[in-house]
């Protein structure tokens, strides 16, 4: 199937209605269609991995395809160049989520990349930095445990940054970490305490929420592997 073909079909696929609850979750609908998340990811299922047509659909501009494009590259085949030029053009919080969780977090600069990325100041590429942390404490399975307790040294150095975008992410890598294992968990619970005692608005929101589930029965007994 042709790009152009496919930006046709995104386009017949797209509703007013899913371009309305978007805009209320603070997607940016300027160039979206209007498209479910399950559609797409069928959709890409149904394309397969294409490392050529994920480029050409991410240089139409068109949100969904975006999207797409995230989850039909390859990210063997993804270089660091690439992941420059697709990190420069995130304006939305759910595009970069979802490139960071289903592509970046799977090269092999993903780890690089979310230090350095941390370090920027631009919303979604801060943002992106931690994503990809909260990601790989997740799918990266083999990784030792000094790979996030580094993430977390730098987690308490970024997490004064008020805006919204950028906060949730450093809360969701921490609470990511925080739920790997009983070390890290342990380790997650006492950077928590430390960015509380920082004292501003945002350092302590996100101390408090990850408390709230880094602390929670829930979170203890799976780590407990409780019955």
């Amino acid at each position: 199937m042709e790009t152009n073909e496919i930006i046709k079909w995104l386009e017949a696929e797209g509703r007013q209605e899913n371009r309305d609850g978007m805009a209320r979750f603070g997607i940016n609908t300027e160039r979206a269609f209007g498209l479910s998340m399950p559609l797409i990811r069928s959709k890409a299922k149904e394309l397969g991995k294409n490392h050529e047509l994920a480029e050409e659909l991410w240089s139409s501009g068109f949100h969904e395809a975006r999207l797409l494009a995230c989850f039909v590259d390859d990210p063997k085949q993804v270089t660091e160049d690439q992941m420059e030029r697709w990190v420069a053009g995130f304006d939305s919080w759910d595009l970069c989520d979802q490139c960071c969780s289903n592509l970046f977090d799977r090269t092999q600069m993903a780890y690089s990349k979310a230090e350095e990325w941390i370090g920027r100041d631009e919303e979604f590429v801060k943002r992106a930095g931690f994503v990809l942390m909260a990601a790989l404490s997740v799918h990266d399975k083999k990784a030792k445990d000094g790979r996030f307790l580094h993430f977390l040294e730098l987690i308490e150095k970024h997490s004064d940054d008020d805006r919204n975008f950028v906060r949730k992410s450093v809360n969701w890598a921490l609470r990511q970490i925080g739920k790997r294992n009983k070390s890290l968990n342990a380790a997650a619970i006492a950077t928590a305490k430390v960015i509380g005692i920082r004292g501003t608005k945002s350092a302590k929101w996100i101390a408090s929420d990850a408390l709230r589930e880094l602390n929670s029965e829930n979170v203890q007994c799976k780590l407990e592997k409780c019955d």
